[in-house]
């Protein structure tokens, strides 16, 4: 009985606090079955981190407390920020609620191996330290990552940096948590304590601007990407803004270019306006099965994309504004 509380309390609370995040999610874009591959990744980076930290004792000499204090807060951040990095390279993330459920699925992986290993080799413990370990170690690998991964993504819409750079931010931040943590400037009880009161208040503002940003992307987006569909498919492009703006470009391309420009604008455009009309229907609880004539679009639009290449995305930029989410919202009809 004294086993089962141990491994109640050292690892449920990190499950519980991930399943309440996902179902928190009014839109709910991430699927179940993604979200538990994240954790099995997770899971893998603990793998990871210990081979790495196991090596450093080993060869330099470190202490274990050394180790924990001013060496674990980097190579432990490092192999969970790069599944993050990953995912948004990959277009996986959408909005900053997906970037927060994400990314502490992958420190639930974590921290899920971690307390299983010291589980399995410390004995007579006491329940407070499986409490400590449950309720603030692991809730604090979750928070670390899934902070790191926030401010990457709020970064990476709003500031024009290297994306190097923005990466770079992320990792640092989730260094700095864990390190605050790792320090022990509290009593454990205190830090963990702490840890459990502050994170859901955080994660609520999170919620609660992203479902707010959701709400006004989708309505201005769909407002402006119907807009600009309609003026494309016009009797007399030449005639409209959008026709005077490319007749500015097509010196600047072959005529097959500019012809592979104009489809790729009325492509991309009906499958952005079919995406939103997804996420509409779905914020009202309707659920549509694909429409297989996306599959051809879709295949048509990256075929395209090959066709105008690098510079001819930058001519189209200022007419459509591609950001991360705008490219992201493309995999909900795939």
């Amino acid at each position: 009985m004294q086993v089962i509380i141990e491994f109640s309390v050292a690892l449920l609370p990190m499950v519980f606090f991930l399943i309440t995040m996902w179902y928190l999610d009014t839109f709910q874009l991430i699927k179940k079955r993604f979200l538990f591959a994240t954790v099995v990744v997770g899971c893998f980076t603990a793998g990871f981190a210990t081979v790495i930290n196991d090596f450093i004792t080993i060869n330099y000499v470190v202490d274990r407390l050394t180790l924990s204090r001013f060496i674990a807060p980097f190579t432990e951040e490092f192999v969970k920020i790069l599944p993050v990095i990953i995912l948004f390279r990959q277009r996986r993330i959408g909005f900053m609620i997906d970037s927060a459920i994400l990314g502490f699925a992958i420190g639930v992986g974590f921290a899920l191996v971690e307390n299983i290993f010291y589980l399995s080799i410390l004995d007579n413990t006491s329940l407070l330290t499986w409490f400590v370990r449950g309720f603030g170690t692991a809730i604090m690998h979750g928070g670390a990552t899934s902070i790191a991964a926030i401010i990457i993504k709020i970064i990476g819409d709003t500031k024009p940096w290297n994306i190097s750079i923005v990466y770079l931010t992320g990792y640092l931040s989730a260094i700095c948590i864990h390190a605050l943590y790792n320090l022990f400037l509290l009593p454990p009880i205190t830090t963990a304590l702490i840890t459990i009161l502050t994170l859901p208040i955080i994660y609520f503002v999170i919620f609660t601007k992203s479902e707010e940003f959701t709400r006004s992307w989708l309505g201005v987006g769909l407002d402006n990407d119907m807009e600009l569909l309609k003026l494309l498919m016009a009797g007399n492009i030449s005639e409209t803004r959008l026709g005077k703006y490319i007749s500015t470009i097509q010196n600047s391309f072959q005529p097959l270019v500019v012809g592979d420009i104009i489809c790729y604008l009325r492509v991309y455009l009906e499958l952005s306006v079919k995406a939103k009309g997804l996420l509409i229907l779905k914020d009202s609880g309707i659920e549509l099965e694909p429409d297989p004539s996306t599959i051809a679009q879709i295949k048509e639009l990256e075929y395209l994309d090959t066709q105008i290449g690098k510079t001819g995305k930058l001519a189209i930029q200022p007419l459509l504004n591609l950001k991360d989410t705008d490219l992201w919202q493309l995999t909900l009809i795939k």
